[in-house]
């Protein structure tokens, strides 16, 4: 008799069911795919697109407190009495940076839109170029920091430009991380729900720094 109940048993796992003669196979009697309609094949739980918009949105309030913080610094280093500090004429070439990126926010609307209208194509030109002007604005700035070290201004040459080196250069790195997302959009992000909630936070982080930018420009040449 034990072994008949063991062999029953055996059998019974086999073909899927319960001692109770149900469906053992997971999807808890509901009928359902398996994932209760939260998840994929897999059984992983999808995470909504509202979680990593919220969680954009409070990075990019950190970064603002960062970045607020080197402003406040910057008002308060240059009242400073006896602060020797001489103000700096900023490169030229950084009004031409300044409409590169503005274009660059238009273009990747532009792109947004493609992709909302299901334009494979139109999305990726918009795209790619979003990508190719961010480069070009970080190339830029290179360029403007060379023309202030050929002129023999450096990061500790005067208070003044201290900040410079400070703004542009924290700016800078945070526009590369924007550029690196850019990238992943373009070539690697494949699965539509997840592609489009990247295309979502990638684009909240590069207007956020394209409008951070313009208002460090507008600091750096109307407060110095």
């Amino acid at each position: 008799m034990p072994s008949t109940i063991v062999t029953e048993e055996i059998e019974l796992i086999h073909s899927g069911k319960g001692p109770g003669g149900g469906d053992s196979s997971g999807d808890g009697g509901n009928g359902g795919d398996g994932d209760g309609g939260r998840g994929d094949s897999s059984g992983a739980t999808r995470v909504p697109q509202r979680a990593y918009v919220t969680g954009m949105f409070i990075a990019l309030a950190g970064i603002l407190m960062f970045f607020m913080a080197f402003v406040s610094a910057y008002i308060v280093r240059k009242d400073m009495p006896n602060s020797a500090w001489i103000p700096l004429q900023g490169p030229r070439i950084l009004w031409l940076n300044t409409l590169v990126l503005i274009a660059s926010s238009l273009t990747l609307g532009r792109a947004h839109n493609r992709f909302k209208a299901q334009d494979e194509e139109g999305f990726r030109h918009w795209w790619a170029t979003t990508t190719f002007l961010g480069i070009l604005f970080v190339a830029g700035q290179i360029i403007a920091w060379r023309q202030l070290a050929a002129q023999g201004i450096f990061l500790a040459s005067n208070p003044s430009s201290s900040f410079f080196y400070v703004f542009t250069g924290a700016h800078g790195l945070h526009l590369l991380g924007g550029i690196l997302a850019l990238l992943y959009v373009q070539f690697r992000a494949t699965r539509k729900v997840a592609r489009g909630t990247a295309i979502e936070v990638v684009s909240m982080y590069w207007h956020f720094m394209d409008g951070l930018w313009v208002f460090l420009f507008l600091l750096l040449y109307l407060g110095r």
